[in-house]
């Protein structure tokens, strides 16, 4: 999923709820990333790998609490919210950032929503909320209109399949560290045009995703190594959309994949 602008206080992403968990995890990993990047986590600093790992303590989540016998609640209590609220009143204890991730947010109750309200109203300096529903239609229309909305690409505005072809093999060259096929796939597509590899690298984008969330075999790339291609396609698109020439941004996917 495109992130429209990861320097937001409030995120919501609207996806499936494991494609939706997956990418707040990875936004919550590029916003907490300590290395010099462009939007997308490095993956290599303790931040990165606290955050993959699942156990960095300014990586917040907050989901539907379970009953005696194991079973998810059926909504998000206010409870929850106001202990959130108290505790995103105390410094990050590692990070220069808190990220609070609400998963299944659409289930949080009138009096849940309302007492986040007061929070995305006025925030701490520090603290990013990332909130992931089936439908984002499902939370106030006061909640939504203090946050980012990520919205998964419907069916209809999927790339062409020429354009999923191409990223498939591009990811699978770039999955086997093959540089000179990379190389070759940059020199033998260099007559695309702007939109035909703008679809490609949307391509490539779902298809990372569906492997993130599991739905795709990962090609024996790591979740590292799928979270560096998520970011490698961002910066692509961001260079195409800037009109930079086609045959640059294919050298950058060319050379940049594995470093």
């Amino acid at each position: 999923m495109k992130i429209e602008d990861p320097r937001s206080h409030a995120h919501i992403f609207s996806a499936p709820a494991e494609e939706g968990y997956a990418a707040a995890r990875t936004l919550a990993q590029a916003i907490l990333c300590s290395a010099p990047h462009g939007g997308a986590p490095c993956g290599l600093c303790d931040n990165c790998r606290k955050a993959e790992k699942g156990v960095h303590p300014d990586i917040i989540t907050v989901t539907r609490r379970t009953d005696e016998k194991g079973a998810a609640k059926r909504e998000i209590y206010v409870e929850q919210i106001r202990d959130l609220i108290a505790d995103a009143a105390i410094l990050p204890n590692e990070a220069e950032r808190k990220v609070y991730i609400i998963r299944d947010a659409g289930t949080m109750n009138a009096a849940a929503q309302n007492a986040l309200l007061k929070i995305l109203e006025e925030p701490p300096y520090f603290v990013t909320f990332i909130l992931v529903a089936d439908n984002a239609g499902s939370l106030l229309e006061t909640v939504r209109s203090r946050c980012v909305t990520h919205y998964r690409p419907a069916a209809e505005d999927a790339p062409p399949a020429e354009a999923r072809t191409r990223a498939e093999t591009y990811l699978g060259f770039a999955a086997a560290g093959a540089r000179i096929s990379l190389l070759s796939f940059a020199r033998e597509n260099g007559d695309l045009s702007n939109g035909e590899l703008l679809d490609t690298v949307r391509a490539a984008r779902l298809l990372l995703a569906d492997m993130l969330c599991g739905r795709l075999s990962p090609m024996q790339l790591s979740r590292t190594g799928l979270l560096r291609l998520c970011g490698l396609m961002d910066t692509a698109e961001r260079y195409l959309r800037a009109n930079v020439g086609v045959k640059h941004v294919l050298g950058l996917l060319a050379t940049a994949s594995n470093d």
